[in-house]
């Protein structure tokens, strides 16, 4: 069970959560980690008295240095911020909950110091994932899931003693806001629209994402990687209710599936206090009460991304970095209203027939992947893409 935490991310939903969780159960918080929200950093500085702020943006953690002047608190910025803050020697976990590809490096860095790794990030272990797995057996340390799907996926598994009697695993998807559009009523849909999540209150991105399907395939990525297995021993299903996080069949055909409410600080906490569990405040489910539970296949001719992640880690190397880029630009470009929500689809598609893949040996390489990936998908938008 953790007892000294590293919150990589602290402002945002999994961090703030995380951080209930440690006050809950005592759990000492040495090192906050955030892009620029230094109103909320502030105020968690001042409740959680860390050892370390690292913000990411160089101006900001000016600004909080002068907030937190009567406070023993170190402030530091960039890259090199982030890797001080998990290499501090009294941290034993590394809470990642960043978004985007910033939180590779930093998540390397831990391994290195040999602290166990509760991973929320996802484009980490998508564009890293081969040497993100070797890095953590040579170094000793756990990768512990905190997507929900990956931590039913990991609690099913517990007692599974040899891979090998796994069938398949059955990672479920909510279908996000758009389930049951038609290619033709997504062609105008509003963002607005996009970002209104039926189950989940997540960040900007992650909702889109899961509104064409292109979170379910980092997921799958993920799980590829996390559980040592082919992405074809992994079947996505629609579950709009969200009660079942996920699932693991078995070779005699019996299926085990973790079942929860809708909330973030199970699978948080799980990750925390592994192998162990705790009382947690979540709604205790009533299955007299639930009802009907559904299940559809995943419409992957209306929402193709997800059979491209597939591709992407077949074809291995620097493919699922690159599809995670590509998507993480168009996603951006989608926000800023430069493109529409189809466009997403249609630049990632574009340019990753186009790009020519080559294994990744280092960091370095996932960077340089990352930096093309998303240089690409400018100059397609600059050679005249407007949808």
């Amino acid at each position: 069970m953790t007892s000294n935490l590293c919150i990589l991310g602290s402002t945002g939903s999994i961090g703030t959560q995380a951080l209930n969780i440690a006050k809950k159960l005592g759990i000492s918080v040495s090192a906050l980690a955030a892009h620029s929200n230094i109103k909320l950093l502030e105020e968690q500085a001042r409740e959680f008295k860390p050892a370390l702020i690292a913000v990411f943006d160089g101006g900001a953690a000016g600004e909080l240095k002068k907030r937190l002047k009567d406070m023993a608190v170190k402030i530091v910025d960039g890259y090199d911020g982030l890797c001080e803050a998990v290499a501090l020697s009294n941290v034993d976990t590394v809470l990642n909950a960043l978004v985007g590809i910033v939180g590779l490096v930093p998540t390397f860095e831990a391994i290195k110091c040999g602290k166990q790794i509760a991973l929320a990030n996802k484009e980490t272990l998508v564009a890293g994932g081969r040497l993100l797995m070797e890095a953590a057996k040579k170094n000793k340390v756990a990768i512990l899931p905190v997507d929900s799907e990956h931590s039913a996926i990991f609690q099913c598994l517990e007692g599974c003693r040899d891979k090998s009697y796994i069938k398949k695993i059955l990672l479920t998807a909510s279908g996000g806001p758009l389930f049951g559009k038609s290619n033709e009523e997504l062609k105008n849909v509003a963002i607005d629209d996009v970002l209104k999540h039926p189950n989940w209150n997540m960040g900007k991105k992650v909702t889109v994402d899961s509104a064409s399907l292109m979170n379910k395939g980092l997921e799958l990525i993920e799980a590829v990687y996390l559980f040592g297995v082919s992405p074809d021993f992994i079947e996505v299903v629609i579950h709009r209710e969200s009660l079942i996080h996920s699932m693991v069949e078995y070779k005699d055909n019996s299926v085990i599936a973790q079942i929860a409410s809708k909330d973030m600080h199970l699978p948080i906490q799980y990750a925390l206090t592994w192998p162990e569990r705790a009382s947690c405040p979540v709604d205790e489910l009533n299955f007299a009460n639930i009802g009907t539970l559904s299940f559809y296949k995943p419409d992957e001719k209306t929402f193709p991304l997800l059979e491209l992640c597939r591709k992407a880690v077949k074809i291995g190397g620097g493919a699922p970095a690159f599809i995670c880029s590509a998507d993480e630009e168009a996603v951006n470009l989608f926000l800023r209203k430069k493109i529409s929500f189809l466009g997403i689809t249609e630049l990632v598609e574009r340019i990753f027939e186009k790009y020519s893949y080559k294994e990744v040996n280092n960091v370095e390489d996932i960077l340089e992947v990352d930096r093309q990936a998303k240089e690409l998908v400018k100059e397609e938008l600059c050679r005249g893409y407007i949808d």
